[in-house]
């Protein structure tokens, strides 16, 4: 079977390099491990805790706001089973549509473990042990990547658990241990307290989502800590040990002090991810890996001359829309196109609520390059809508280069930031100031209003609704 492009991995990255090979008039190929396509994303990701953090979005507002917004009810329960069951309704329709997506671009998916036999050789191995032997001129890494486990608390999937195993949860646990403040911690953490468990966040560094801007994992903490999440920040994991029916935590704080000792009936671990690169056969072309990671060049292309590699096996971001990116971007560049991708405007998003969104420099990042910067800031609390909606919680804060007035990072926490950070996105591809932004008509009330307001903080410190 000979193809011009084949594709292995069919998450975001992957599928989308191959429906835009295909646009491109190559005939293509996609290898999935699993039975169905979309990866992590769709599968065990993005998707489900979405979907799950809406589900217990909704119980939190039955619970807790509805009274005050003039609805009775009596008082609700979370039937947990139901809210799995609609997760994986939603799943299953995802991955239906990528399914539908390959057909009508013509694409042929081959399922099973493709590995490299040469460098435009690729063997697939199904799981009854079936082989098929697959050529390319180009071939695409898109494996994605894997929760990573802690050395001394291997995941048993049954209470020292990873990201996966939490979005099948049959039970709402008692106590959730969640060992990591970032994105999938704070997520998931939000979803399970939301519901009724006790959450408890062991942190090593000293600010929750500690990738983005320090104002945004300090206002995160006091939202989230109203839902009665506690914090346990600088503090290192020493063992985690399953006795049965519960497990037990141990942590020092890293500035010296008493130790603690944590007992929940789950400990969800949620260190971060690993590039996925097992049984790929990546020593029989000579590709070499650079910290665990598929070394690429600016093209993203490997050291042997036809095979690129994209999304979270390789450096940046673990994003699903960065991997997007570069599978468009590979994609047109073997149509002989020119594309490019601003890695620094690939915004980030935590789908807490209130939601965390962020696109640019940080403050902490600007410092460190010693470049002169003027700051505005505007609180939700000052909104009209925010208060017609109840959602009072967070803040939008501007940087912009104090001599230019160009804007060089935005970071949003409340709600709808995960939409709002677009138009920020928008603003810097533009190189746009704050001035620019601040002298546009933003619909009133909006919540969008708050990034007028902070650009007009920003650009001449006169915001207008405070």
């Amino acid at each position: 079977m000979q193809y011009n492009v084949i594709i292995i991995g069919s998450g975001p990255g992957g599928y989308v390099a191959a429906i835009r090979c295909a646009q491109l008039g190559m005939k293509t190929a996609i290898i999935e491990k699993y039975n169905t396509l979309g990866g992590t994303c769709l599968n065990v990701g993005c998707i489900p805790s979405k979907a799950l953090l809406d589900s217990s979005e909704h119980f939190h507002n039955a619970a807790h706001t509805f009274k005050e917004h003039g609805i009775d009810i009596s008082e609700p329960k979370v039937n947990i089973k139901q809210m799995i069951m609609r997760k994986a309704g939603v799943v299953k329709a995802n991955v239906e549509g990528i399914a539908f997506l390959m057909k009508k671009n013509k694409i042929e998916v081959h399922t099973g473990v493709g590995s490299f036999v040469d460098k435009n050789t690729i063997k697939v191995t199904s799981a009854d042990g079936k082989e098929a032997i697959l050529t390319a001129e180009k071939i695409i890494i898109a494996t994605g990547s894997k929760p990573t486990a802690l050395p001394f608390a291997p995941f048993d999937k049954k209470r020292i658990i990873s990201s996966t195993e939490a979005l099948e949860l049959q039970e709402i646990p008692k106590h959730l241990i969640i060992i990591g403040g970032g994105v999938i911690g704070m997520e998931l953490g939000s979803v399970y307290a939301r519901i009724g468990s006790k959450v408890s966040v062991v942190e090593y560094l000293d600010s929750l989502v500690p990738t983005m801007d320090s104002t945004m994992g300090k206002e995160l903490q006091k939202a989230t800590k109203k839902m009665g999440i506690e914090f346990y920040l600088g503090h290192k994991v020493t063992a985690v040990e399953n006795k049965g029916r519960e497990v037990v935590l141990k942590a020092e704080p890293k500035a010296g002090g008493a130790a603690i000792e944590l007992k929940g009936d789950y400990c969800l671990v949620c260190v971060g991810r690993r590039p996925y690169t097992d049984g790929l056969g990546l020593d029989k072309v000579g590709i070499e890996l650079d910290k665990g990671k598929v070394a690429v060049d600016d093209h993203l292309k490997t050291k042997v001359d036809n095979i690129y590699a994209i999304g979270d096996v390789v450096r940046g971001a673990m994003l699903a829309h960065k991997a997007e990116e570069e599978g468009v971007m590979v994609a047109e560049q073997i149509a002989g196109q020119k594309p490019h991708i601003n890695y620094l405007l690939i915004p980030g998003v935590v789908y807490t609520w209130p939601e965390v969104a962020s696109v640019g420099y940080t403050e902490e990042q600007l410092k460190e390059q010693g470049r002169a910067y003027k700051t505005g800031s505007f609180p939700y609390k000052a909104l009209g809508r925010a208060r017609a909606s109840m959602d009072l919680d967070g803040l939008v804060k501007v940087l912009a280069d104090k001599t230019t007035d160009e804007i060089l990072g935005i970071h949003i926490i409340g709600a709808r930031a995960a939409d709002m950070i677009a138009a920020g996105v928008v603003a810097m591809e533009y190189r746009a100031s704050a001035e620019d932004v601040s002298r546009m008509s933003h619909a009133h009330p909006t919540y969008m209003e708050a990034v007028k307001e902070a650009c007009l903080a920003a650009t001449a410190n006169r915001p207008i609704h405070l």
